[in-house]
């Protein structure tokens, strides 16, 4: 197969089907089609950050994933961010993410900037 950019659906699914028949034959990273696959996986990968964008999730609602993962509660914030109100009226989005509040967040939980700055 000759490989391009990926300039179409047709093409996408013409790479995508030809990845899964690699995938099948089970071909291994440093063969010549194990390359070839590296390269289209970029190919597709690009492709489809052009054309099917995934939007970043809601700051707040990140926050409150984040803490449910780490089986944190609101009152595990005061005194971090603020009083048992102030953070109750954060994370019911009555009070504003400001920029000092999204580093103690990253800091804290781990989320990445892009995500509390959307």
């Amino acid at each position: 197969m000759k490989l391009s950019v990926i300039k179409t659906k047709k093409e996408y699914q013409q790479y995508l089907d030809w990845v899964d028949e690699l995938f099948e034959k089970k071909v291994t990273p440093d063969s010549p089609e194990g390359e070839d696959l590296q390269v289209v996986l970029l190919l597709i990968k690009q492709y489809e950050d052009a054309h099917y964008p995934i939007p970043f999730p809601d700051p707040i609602d990140a926050i409150k994933a984040k803490m449910e993962e780490k089986g944190m509660k609101n009152k595990d914030l005061v005194g971090k961010i603020g009083s048992k109100g102030y953070v109750s009226a954060l994370l019911n989005k009555r009070k504003p993410l400001n920029l000092e509040l999204a580093k103690i967040f990253h800091r804290e939980l781990g989320i990445p900037a892009e995500v509390l700055l959307s």
